[in-house]
């Protein structure tokens, strides 16, 4: 009897095959057969091998399941579920913020440091040296893709510090007046020295490179769009 047999994640690698037609005895057509028939052509694969999930035809199977004449039979590690404890918020509330209720979010077991920026509403705001007095903001967010985007700079602070835990990025949108929280990036870690600093600061500096929110300043002197100058490189692309 003939089946297919499929490798994924490291057993692709190890195997050095996506896919192989195996022969086997019809008396002897078990995963636990299959199972030590591989072992034996890909020794090197044997710790693999015996830890690995196997599936019959798109449904988990087990040691004495049976195989039939052309079934499909894949082996592979534990599905990857993300990493235990790793909390990440990503929000555009038009509400004010709890900043108490976003560290209770992102804290864990492990945690014994939270490092937290979070931007308030200036009443004044140095223009070509006078200081005009604020009245309000209007921000507003291209909301799907700074979602998305808030989640991309999540993924490259875990990247350049693997020992954060917790994430939040939040920016508020709608009108904000004066004293209002506007826009909050905090991190979690085991310890004060894991990163914690480095990658709140590299979270909102992000934020203002890549995630599409803009602000209106409304006061005296009039409304003003406030636009940066950032321009986005193939590399501030999304790739995971």
């Amino acid at each position: 009897m003939q089946v297919t047999v499929l490798f994924f994640a490291t057993l692709r690698d190890v195997v050095g095959a996506r896919q192989l037609k195996i022969e086997l005895d019809e008396a002897a057509g078990t995963i636990e057969h299959l199972r030590a028939e591989l072992t034996r052509r890909y020794p090197a694969a044997a710790d693999n091998l015996k830890v690995a999930l196997a599936a019959i035809n798109e449904e988990f199977a087990f040691d004495r399941d049976r195989l039939g004449e052309g079934d499909e039979v894949a082996f592979f590690p534990p599905v990857s579920g993300g990493e235990p404890e790793r909390p990440e918020v990503f929000r555009l509330p038009r509400e004010p913020f709890d900043h108490d209720e976003l560290i209770a979010a992102i804290s864990t077991e492990r945690s014994g440091a939270v490092c937290l920026f979070t931007g308030t509403v200036r009443g004044r705001t140095t223009k070509d040296g006078h200081l005009p007095r604020t009245d309000h903001l209007e921000y507003e967010a291209y909301e799907p893709m700074a979602l998305a985007k808030m989640k991309q700079v999540a993924a490259e602070i875990r990247e350049r510090w693997p020992k954060v835990e917790g994430i939040a990025i939040v920016q508020r949108i709608g009108l904000l007046k004066v004293g209002d929280n506007t826009v909050l990036c905090a991190c979690s870690s085991p310890h004060r020295d894991d990163g914690c600093f480095e990658a709140a600061r590299y979270g909102i500096d992000r934020l203002k490179e890549v995630v599409p929110v803009w602000k209106k300043e409304v006061g005296v002197a009039g409304e003003t769009w406030i636009e940066g100058d950032y321009r986005p490189s193939t590399a501030d692309r999304d790739r995971g």
